[in-house]
């Protein structure tokens, strides 16, 4: 009976939370897009499209003229000067405002003729008024020789420049080449009167190519001129050249046959049939109320309606739903199995930081318990797993999966969670109900979207939830045969791991730096995976360094050996720093700072150092004085901070400066308008799955203004829950933490003693992370800090914050649960 009210009081609130969606989905009205497009033009007649005709609400509204040319067959140009046209088919691809540059080639940028004199997969040469210009895809010669570095240049492309300069070609990092400016360094070459960025010249594919720019200045035209013929005159060669010239910008491509075409964000499959050109939209396109819009007699749309439930799937979706439905009768018979093998507590107060000692099984439940379970757990695991796998593939082909699929993967991964009784703690609850409410938020985002796209968080997010479920259970079930088996990890293997865990960290903020922006690399966010092992490695130096008050050795040895483990964290940190502080912004900066008060106070509190603990209060009380400091200061003094000032500026006075503070003004009058009890003042439910209004219209709200959007659906009363369930988990992480730190003061030999203060100090950090993205994405919805790109744990749609760092911190967070303290 107490087993079985433990699991309906963890199963309660996630189990609600789905319940939720569910309704979401059931009420959402009926949406329409088109399935097809078919444009049937005469030989000679054009047409222009734009986001209208094309349902892509991220076109301009005159963005492509589309004609039909009785020799060269359907053509396609660009007409809009903020987006630019790709057409993909088979191996290659084509974007419009780019061109292949070959031998004899000529090209002119306001008044700077160039001349290609040689093109072939080593390097492009090319020569403009008296110099020679020679490029690699990496480096830039003038007259022969190696142009210097920019002023501006910051360290790592200077860094950058050398190793191209003394590499072999092939380890060569490629650096594009940028044409405008007033200075000749680099990789720039420096043009009178133009802006910086005009255009560029990159090497893809062992071909060089020519691309217009998005410069800040003016947009001046890049002309494509004819080869120079033999036998004219310069007069005559120089009339025929202004008359064949071409803006690159405005070049006519030919449409591929069985192509594809990517307009804005929206992406079309292309099929030519005689007059008739059929686009199929994929990805991103525009939604309808009512299947009839008002177009052009050539253009004719075939309507479908969204599909939502499982009536009207295809053969590989109904094959997936029936998966999926035997995922979730192998986890209803675990917590079957479960609740029959778990043998009750032996009543009686336990001393604290012990376990309770569990009455011995019968020979049946020990059966149960050491086959059937493990087996099943296997079986079911590995299915769900698969059919992650299998959504996440069908999300980025042509069909989605619909969102009851969706949220049947999200029910298997929870309840999969939660069926084990170690997972089954206020942690793990904690967890699950924030998983849930973050996975309800991002469905009203999809449902209430008038583009499909937005439906994709959702769907995304189940699936990596399933993932990170599924590889926690494998894990815990390793975990506990080893232990069954009296196997354990080696101390200098383990060191090993670690050490590799930080190499793959430091490889992927590497390639980040290199190839990457500011929104990650290859659609990853490689530092999410570095704060885990940052944290991981410094938990490991500070768990050896207490033992070495017993080991008896020497002060210098000890001094040594500090050095020799602490040095891979220090290095780490500054990498991991030097990183960061190339992104525009200064969030992470606080998330550092946040998580090295949390490692010293964990610190002071577990080696009873009172000054270092008096020190890390006192810099947090600093701290906050600090912030309310800022409030009062006035614009004069921060304007003169310099480059940082106008997030500073922003933040105070949003309304004086309403383009770049428009994401703070459109938040605060999102939550305004949810109140206290929502935007249809009953908490939400009247509105679930309905049309989202204007709130969609804040900048990153699906990220950074998550939180906006879920006190504007919800109300502020809802808020309250969000906060309790986080400051939930956040008292379980740090209860966790300090109930390892006790098992370890009592340990009897010195792995059980390393083991339980590496968890105490890995936990601790973790935590720090999840509160510094707490702190900043409240202090950033509700303006109490200056704009910061912080999604907000467990509620906003980040990918790579969830697989690379909430479903480790999670998967770590059960292992070091007391009931695991021997794994």
């Amino acid at each position: 009976m107490r087993t079985g009210a433990t699991i309906f009081a963890a199963l309660l609130l996630p189990a609600a939370l789905l319940a939720l969606q569910l309704l979401a989905i059931l009420r959402a009205p009926a949406a329409w897009q088109p399935a097809s497009i078919a444009l049937r033009l005469a030989a000679g007649d054009s047409i222009e499209l734009g986001a209208r005709e094309l349902a892509a609400a991220q076109a301009d509204r005159r963005h492509l003229r589309l004609w039909r040319d009785a020799q060269r067959g359907w053509l396609v140009q660009n007409l809009s000067s903020t987006h630019r046209l790709l057409l993909q088919s088979d191996d290659t691809e084509q974007h419009s405002g780019s061109s292949v540059l070959a031998g004899g080639q000529r090209f002119q940028l306001g008044t700077a003729l160039f001349r290609v004199d040689s093109q072939n997969g080593g390097a492009l040469e090319f020569s403009a008024a008296d110099h020679h210009w020679r490029y690699d895809g990496a480096v830039l010669y003038r007259d022969g020789q190696r142009q210097p570095a920019c002023p501006q240049s910051h360290g790592l492309a200077r860094l950058a420049g050398h190793w191209n300069a003394y590499v072999p070609h092939w380890l060569a990092l490629a650096r594009p080449l940028t044409l405008g400016g007033n200075l000749y360094c680099d990789n720039r070459l420096g043009l009178a009167q133009v802006s910086t960025g005009s255009a560029l010249i990159t090497r893809e594919h062992g071909r060089y190519q020519l691309h217009a720019g998005n410069p800040d200045g003016a947009l001046l035209p890049l002309l494509l001129l004819p080869h120079q013929t033999d036998g004219q005159t310069p007069a005559q060669s120089q009339m025929y050249a202004q008359e064949q010239a071409q803006d690159i910008r405005r070049q006519e491509l030919p449409v591929p046959d069985a192509g594809t075409m990517i307009v804005g964000r929206t992406r079309f499959a292309i099929a030519i049939q005689d007059d008739t050109l059929t686009l199929r939209p994929t990805q991103h396109v525009q939604q309808y109320a009512t299947p009839g819009i008002a177009l052009p007699q050539v253009v004719q749309w075939q309507w479908q309606q969204r599909e939502l439930g499982l009536s009207k799937a295809t053969a590989s979706v109904r094959t997936l739903a029936v998966a999926l439905g035997i995922c979730l009768a192998g986890v209803v018979c675990l917590y079957a199995l479960h609740a029959y093998c778990t043998p009750p507590y032996v009543p009686g107060r336990a001393p604290t930081g012990a376990i309770k000692a569990p009455q011995k099984n019968s020979p049946l439940k020990n059966a149960l318990t050491n086959a059937l379970t493990p087996l099943l757990t296997v079986v079911t695991t590995l299915l769900l797993m698969a059919c992650a796998l299998a959504a996440m593939l069908m999300q980025r082909s042509v069909q989605a999966p619909p969102a009851a699929l969706s949220l049947l993967l999200a029910s298997c991964a929870l309840l999969l969670w939660l069926s084990h009784p170690a997972r089954r703690t206020l942690l793990g609850i904690c967890a699950c109900s924030l998983l849930a409410l973050g996975l309800l938020s991002q469905l009203e985002l999809g449902l209430g979207a008038s583009e499909s796209a937005w439906l994709r968080y959702y769907q995304k997010s189940s699936a990596l939830v399933a993932l990170g479920a599924g590889a926690t259970a494998l894990c815990q079930l390793w975990l506990q045969r080893r232990q069954a088996q009296g196997r354990y990890l080696p101390q200098r293997q383990l060191e090993w791991l670690l050490a590799g865990f930080a190499a793959v960290a430091l490889a992927g903020l590497l390639l980040q730096v290199v190839f990457g922006d500011e929104t990650g690399v290859f659609d990853l966010q490689p530092v999410e995976l570095a704060k885990l092992a940052l944290t991981a490695l410094t938990a490991h130096c500070l768990a050896l360094r207490f033992s070495w008050h017993e080991s008896g050795t020497s002060l210098s040895a000890r001094s040594g050996r500090w050095l020799h483990l602490i040095a891979p964290a220090l290095l780490f940190l500054m990498l991991l720093g030097l990183a960061l502080v190339q992104v525009d912004d200064f969030s992470p900066l606080i998330l550092l700072l946040v998580w090295c008060s949390a490692m010293a106070l964990a610190y002071a509190l577990a080696a009873r150092r009172r000054g270092l603990l008096a020190g890390v209060i006192a810099l947090g009380l600093m701290a906050v004085a600090a912030i309310t400091a800022l409030r009062l200061l006035g614009s004069d003094e921060l304007i003169r901070w310099g480059f940082y000032a106008d997030r500073f500026l922003v933040w105070l006075h949003p309304a004086l400066h309403p383009h770049t503070g428009q994401q703070l003004l459109a938040g605060a009058q999102a939550i305004a308008d949810g109140g206290w009890w929502g935007s249809d003042q009953r908490l939400g439910l009247l509105t679930l799955g309905q049309h989202a209004s204007e709130v969609l219209r804040v900048p990153a709200i699906q990220d950074d203004f998550a939180a906006s959007f879920f006190l504007n659906r919800h109300g502020l009363l809802a808020g309250l829950l969000l906060w309790c369930l986080q400051a939930g988990l956040l008292y379980a992480l740090v209860r966790t933490a300090w109930q390892n730190y006790q098992m370890a003061q009592s340990a009897r030999h010195f792995r059980q003693a390393w083991l339980g203060r590496f968890r105490y100090f890995a936990l601790c950090g973790a935590a720090a992370l999840v509160l510094g993205h707490f702190l900043l994405s409240w202090g950033t919805n509700l303006a109490i800090f200056p704009i910061m790109g912080q999604p907000m744990s467990f509620l906003s749609a980040g990918g790579s914050h969830l697989l690379f760092f909430l479903c480790p911190l999670l998967a770590f967070s059960a292992f070091s649960a007391p009931s695991m303290q021997g794994v």
